[in-house]
């Protein structure tokens, strides 16, 4: 049994079963942890969210900002962009199952020392702290506001951003924190290119989830970084990059380049 980590996906399906396969999944046995973004950008988004209901209690993937657009668009919330490939989601016959499905992913899991969000935490939160926030977010995207607030999360010239849209954010699209501490929204470049006063989230000096090993995808710009209180696993597959897997347990890294 083995408890693997793969990184963003982006509907790139026949590249993420040829991971699996590298890997060696068992489904009968093994476990997946996935970094969220099953879907967009790459031509199988349908068929990632298909293969990843199935996969049920096999699989932990929690919601990330693209996952999030899709639900806007399904819910009248946001108008699909030029480089989405989110139509046969949105034609299929199962479209309201499977949105449904996804509405209800986590947006932190934690097994033992490591957890798994999108894209990061905010220097003051906890582990813990980080737990209860998602849980307060996650029963609202399973509620009936949710439409409401995907429909705000996606507009950023909208209302004052209030405590649930910074958290929402933050879990799903923080890279970079400005110097008094504050999310940097306006960069997605590799680290050493981040404007001054810049550092990545998980540098700051007084971050306090440093007791646990964040596992997180979302900033394809800084690929795969493995460190022990980080496992970073975007490395740039929805753009010609690679799809990447650690495996949790014991360390080992598997890669495999974009067959779309």
């Amino acid at each position: 049994m083995a408890t693997w980590a793969i990184g963003d996906v982006h509907g790139c399906f026949r590249t993420l079963r040829k991971l699996l396969k590298r890997i060696g999944f068992d489904s009968s046995v093994d476990r997946l942890w996935m970094t969220g973004d099953l879907v967009n950008r790459g031509p199988g988004s349908l068929e990632t969210l298909e293969w990843a209901q199935e996969l049920d209690e096999r699989l932990t993937v929690v919601l990330g900002n693209h996952d999030l657009h899709l639900l806007a668009v399904a819910w009248g919330m946001a108008t699909e962009r030029s480089r989405d490939t989110l139509k046969e989601v949105l034609k299929s016959k199962r479209r309201d199952e499977l949105l449904d499905w996804l509405r209800r992913r986590p947006l932190v899991a934690r097994q033992d020392s490591h957890l798994l969000v999108h894209a990061g935490l905010l220097p003051e939160w906890t582990a813990k702290g980080a737990e209860r926030i998602a849980r307060v977010l996650e029963d609202q995207l399973a509620g009936e506001g949710a439409a409401l607030l995907v429909g705000a999360y996606r507009d950023k010239g909208g209302e004052a951003e209030g405590f649930e849209l910074r958290s929402l954010r933050a879990l799903t699209m923080l890279r970079t924190l400005d110097g008094s501490g504050q999310p940097y929204r306006d960069f997605s470049g590799p680290p050493e290119e981040a404007p001054e006063g810049c550092i990545p989230w998980f540098d700051h000096a007084e971050r306090r989830s440093g007791d646990v090993r964040v596992v997180c995808g979302h900033w394809a710009a800084l690929g795969l970084r493995v460190r022990p209180d980080l496992v970073a696993l975007d490395s740039g597959c929805a753009w010609g990059g690679r799809l990447s897997a650690v495996c949790l347990d014991d360390g080992r890294i598997e890669q495999v380049s974009n067959s779309e």
